[in-house]
């Protein structure tokens, strides 16, 4: 509709000067009652909105993260509708509600369901986020393949909606998944599989009524897309109203959902923060690019635990489960080689052994490197300072290099006394005790702490075969440790590296 240019006066447009009044002017009325189009400023990382382009976003410190939208002001409040999961919701007793669990979908792949809790839950939403090439499609395809069976062993009906990818590409990938040619693969994947390449999410809500899958996987969130918003794909006012949509169906009709995330340069799932909150479960696939070992680490679970971790090694046909991840990262181990150590981390619920590797090397430079890969950079300065101030190691004129072997990360404290024992290990040049593990935490006095699931990671390594464990001494009386592995204990830093290292030098 035409609308009156905002620099021509009343005078001149429609009444030619004959009303003093300019409300009452008939040009006047009609371009106040049209809608009007604004252009707002939107950060793309955390959703602060500004009238003005701005580099820096004042709320999260986020540089050249504004994106323009342009949103229509309507001229009178617009009609309200209902878009809740019901179409009217009331208040019930909380005694009427049925409380028992509901069921879950089981899932093959037992890593994945050990992460999830146990198996899919009807209804949920989970956000699955990763490094590009990290695995992602390839996991969700191979749990896709899994739950719908073959066409003898039928199973969940799946729905595979990909906005990245050509129908064809998906099919070369699930075809090398599955082991097959393309001579025989039409009398294997199971008609309950289906597929669909759409990034317009109405269409894809319109096949989803069609079909009433179990379990719909879209793959990426940030590249579908609803027409009647103005702002692109993968903006923040898509991924979040889109996700909303996705919700809503879910709860409605006990749909489980499973969306791919894109992660930012920092490793933080792109888009709001509000996505996080919006769905059930959120996860993330890490792991070094350049090594095959690859951790599904839950953060956010409403129906399980949360920190639960999965391990998956990728090989040519996916991913294969790691069913005893301390065997596989050890098992190329060189035994009583100067600078190992062997740390137990608690990832979940799950103990991990895994090898710190250290390696100090005489510095030309005034201020030596501390170089970690798979450590706290802050927790390696706090070791290397208590070794060179509470027992007297010259690090200062030393470059000290942390490796963590198989791309882990390793965060908490426990791994403390290991990371120190490596350090000493390679400054001496005496090997650690091939038979010994190192479980607690330093402290800025040369003190050691204790930590938390102690027993758990004790039977953990006795079982791998280790048969002696340095740990901290206990000052509070607490629940007995386990039997099958010889623990010491010691006070300091000083007493636990005289116990581990094999001579006294």
């Amino acid at each position: 509709p035409f609308q009156f240019p905002a620099e021509l006066s009343h005078k001149r447009v429609g009444c030619q000067g004959k009303t003093k009044d300019p409300k009452s002017c008939a040009a006047y009325r009609y371009n106040k009652n049209m809608p009007k189009l604004i252009s707002q400023y939107v950060c793309q990382q955390c959703g602060k909105v500004v009238p003005r382009q701005l580099g820096k976003c004042p709320q999260c410190g986020g540089w050249d993260t504004f994106v323009e939208e342009v949103i229509q002001t309507q001229s009178e409040p617009a009609k309200t509708h209902l878009r809740g999961m019901n179409a009217r919701s009331e208040p019930r007793r909380m005694g009427e509600i049925a409380g028992d669990a509901e069921e879950r979908i089981p899932l093959p792949i037992s890593e994945f369901a050990r992460v999830l809790g146990g198996g899919v839950v009807p209804g949920s939403i989970v956000l699955v986020g990763g490094d590009p090439g990290i695995g992602k499609s390839t996991l969700l395809l191979q749990m896709a393949l899994e739950m719908a069976g073959t066409k003898e062993t039928a199973g969940q009906k799946v729905l595979y909606v990909s906005g990245e990818e050509s129908e064809r590409q998906i099919k070369m990938r699930a075809l090398r998944l599955s082991r097959l040619s393309a001579e025989n693969n039409d009398h294997t994947f199971s008609d309950e599989l289906l597929l669909l390449t759409e990034t317009n999410l109405d269409i894809v809500l319109e096949h989803v009524q069609a079909v009433k899958p179990d379990l719909l996987i879209v793959d990426s969130i940030q590249t579908v897309y609803l027409p009647d918003m103005t702002s692109t794909a993968g903006s923040v006012s898509q991924v979040r109203e889109c996700a909303n949509r996705l919700r809503e169906v879910a709860k409605t009709t006990g749909m489980a959902v499973f969306l791919v995330g894109h992660v930012t340069k920092e490793g933080v799932i792109a888009g709001p923060r509000v996505l996080e909150h919006i769905v059930d479960t959120v996860l993330y696939l890490e792991g070094d690019r350049f090594q095959s070992y690859r951790l599904l680490r839950s953060v956010k679970n409403r129906f399980g635990a949360t920190a639960e971790v999965g391990v998956f090694e990728m090989r040519d046909r996916g991913m294969v489960e790691v069913l005893n991840p301390s065997e596989a990262f050890l098992a190329e181990r060189m035994v009583n080689a100067p600078g190992s150590a062997i740390a137990v981390t608690m990832e979940g619920t799950r103990p991990l052994l895994v090898e710190i590797q250290g390696l100090t090397s005489p510095s030309n430079l005034g201020n030596p490197r501390r170089t970690p890969n798979g450590v706290d950079f802050n927790r390696l300065l706090l070791t290397t300072a208590v070794l060179t101030r509470r027992l007297g190691m010259r690090l200062a004129e030393q470059d000290v290099f942390v490796n963590v072997i198989g791309g882990l990360q390793v965060s908490e404290p426990a791994a403390d006394l290991s990371i120190a024992a490596a350090i000493a290990s390679s400054l001496k040049d005496v090997p650690v005790k091939a038979d010994t593990v190192f479980i607690g935490e330093v402290g800025l006095s040369g003190e050691l702490r204790w930590v938390g699931q102690m027993n758990t990671r004790l039977r953990e390594a006795a079982k791998l075969g280790f048969r002696t464990a340095i740990i901290p001494r206990r000052v509070r009386p607490g629940e007995a440790l386990p039997q099958g592995i010889e623990i010491k204990e010691a006070r300091s830093l000083r007493e636990a590296l005289n116990l581990a290292l094999m001579t006294d030098k």
